[in-house]
Formats: C-alpha cells, structure tokens, sequence
C-alpha cells in the first residue's frame, strides 16, 4: 500500500514550489558564473571584446588578443574557478562540522598547515616557483587535517564539533609561530613567502591549476557523498544515529574532503579571506539550508565571487593590479555585515 510519504508531492505544493525556486537560483548563479568567467577572460589593463576572446579560444593565432587570453588570462580563470569551488564547498562542510557558523578554512588549522608547508619549501628545501610550492602546500594542510582528527579523536567525546574547533585553533596557533620563527631569521624566505600568502590568482600557469585539480574533484565527490549526512549531523548526534547514519564516518568524509578542498586552494592560490565564510552563508539565505542544495550553490557561488574579485582588483589601478585575495575581504565582509543585519544568516 502507498503511503503518503511515498507520494509525489501534488503541482503546486509548497514542496514543488521551494524546488523550483532553488532550480531558479542555481540558473541564476550559473548565469552569474559565466558572466564571471567571461569578464575575466575580457577585462584588465587591455580590455578585450567578446569576439577577439572567442576567436583567442577557438582559432588561435600569433596576435595580441591571443596571448593575452592564452597565456595570461585562461591560467588565473581556470585556477579561479577551482581554488573559489573548493573554497566555498570547504566552508560549508566545516560550518556544518562544526555547527558554528562562524567557521572557514583556517578553523582546523588547515590554512596554517598550508603555509607551513610553503616556509618549509621555501628555507629548507629551496624551492623558489609557485609550481613547486603546491605540493609541499598540499602535504602541509594534508598533514595538518589528519593531525586534528588524529588528537581530537581520542578525546573522551570523540571529534565532537568544540573538540575539533580547540585542537585546530590550537595547532593554528603552534604552526603560526613557527612560520614566523622561520621568517624572521631568513630574509630570503620572507620575500618569497610575502608573495605567496597576500593570496591571488595572478602569476601562476595552467601546470598549477592541473595540479591541484585532482584534490579538487576527490573532495568534491566526498563532499556530495556525506550531504545527507551533514543534513542529519544538524539535528544533533543522537537523532543523527537515530536516523541511521554513521557520525563517525559522515564527519571523517566530510573533514577529508575539506582538507583536501581547503589544502589544494590554499597551495595554489595562498590564504583567500572571506569566500569560504560569506558565501555559505549566502548560499543557505537563498536556499535553505538542505546541504545538498547549498553546497551545489556554493560551487557556483565560490568561483563567481573569487573571479569577480580577481577582475576588480584588475581595473582599481592598471597596469598594476589588487590581489585577490584583498579584494576579498574588502567585498565579503561587508557582505556578511549586511547579510547579519537583515538576519538573512541561516546557520547550518
């Protein structure tokens, strides 16, 4: 016998109407992306038209217009849009970890891992191209998550969200020092790195994106993987088990996939503030906040803030150029302000 669980929901219903209203947000964010990519294959210091960056794409030549998309533009486009995905993916997975909606990147020491890992490359192993550091950025982060879950799990709660918070923010703090302690006795290593941890998109080729690419995938398939599982761990972890789902397992997926999101931008693009906070927060005001629906909206959202940002800092001061990562922050703390006011903030 069919329940009425087991119905479809009738045309019209408040269910089918909240789906297609997040079906009409995600359009709009994919629209909003492709908008994104385009300006900053067509904007900068040479402003291009949307024809000579279609025929720069398609029918390469030996021309201006040619280099500039292929050469300078396309690396910092591709490698936006994978470092502002998996940022934005990372901070919804350690927000619903953590059950605090205050959390990003940095919370479990993931970034302060990364930028361990780059001080070392750079003074210990002499390392001095961006596409090296990546990998000692990426073991770095990767070392760093499997620490915190390492300790935190054998505390007498398990990995509880405070626990894991506490041992993050505690290793933040160790790993810090000893970056500084490097920096401060090697001058050499201090210009390198003063390069590296502004955070941005510029400067780096197609080889960095292709290396991080793979991290980048691997967590976003965990992250889809414990979606609903993250859905439960919100309600609590009684009711979580309750529903039939294993807590343990969802929060070591979820912490894998945002070590590895989270190791492999920071790598690539050094420490970008402000995408992996205000833009889950975005997602859940227009959507809800069902994990599924926000983190499909964040991977839109992530990459279309990060280019935008990368575009604007561009177009302050040609020729020179802002930083990504400064512009950032400067966008997405008034956002999260303004976000906060209207009490639009939806925690996970």
């Amino acid at each position: 016998m069919t329940t009425l669980a087991t119905r479809p929901a009738p045309a019209g219903s408040p269910a089918r109407a909240r789906v297609g209203r997040r079906l009409a947000v995600i359009a709009a964010a994919a629209i909003l992306l492709v908008l994104a990519v385009l300006a900053s294959f067509a904007l900068g210091s040479r402003p291009l038209t949307v024809d000579q960056v279609w025929h720069a794409l398609v029918a390469p030549d030996t021309g201006e217009a040619t280099t500039i998309v292929r050469d300078l533009r396309m690396p910092r486009t591709a490698l936006g849009l994978a470092v502002g995905t998996a940022l934005a993916v990372a901070g919804v997975l350690l927000q619903a970890l953590t059950r605090n909606p205050l959390a990003e990147p940095r919370i479990l020491g993931i970034s302060a891992g990364a930028s361990f890992g780059v001080v070392l490359a750079i003074s210990v192993f002499g390392v001095s191209t961006l596409a090296g550091y990546v990998w000692f950025g990426i073991a770095g982060a990767l070392g760093a998550g499997v620490l915190v879950f390492a300790v935190a799990a054998r505390a007498r709660e398990g990995a509880s969200p405070v626990t894991l918070a506490l041992v993050g923010a505690a290793l933040d703090a160790s790993l810090a020092s000893i970056v500084y302690a490097l920096l401060s006795i090697d001058a050499r290593t201090f210009e390198d790195y003063r390069f590296w941890v502004v955070g941005g998109l510029t400067g780096r080729d197609l080889s960095v994106a292709g290396q991080v690419l793979p991290f980048v995938l691997a967590g976003l398939v965990l992250a889809a993987l414990v979606a609903r599982g993250l859905d439960a761990l919100a309600l609590g972890d009684d009711v979580a088990r309750g529903l039939g789902h294993r807590i343990g397992l969802v929060r070591l997926g979820g912490g894998a996939a945002a070590v590895l999101l989270t190791g492999a931008a920071v790598a690539a693009a050094g420490p970008i503030a402000f995408v992996g906070l205000a833009v889950p927060h975005l997602a859940r005001a227009l959507v809800g906040a069902d994990h599924r629906w926000t983190l499909a909206l964040s991977a839109l959202l992530g990459p279309a803030l990060l280019l935008g940002a990368d575009v604007v800092g561009r177009l302050v001061d040609p020729p020179g150029e802002v930083p990504a990562g400064i512009v950032t922050a400067l966008i997405g703390a008034p956002l999260l302000a303004i976000m906060v006011r209207r009490a639009k903030v939806v925690t996970a």
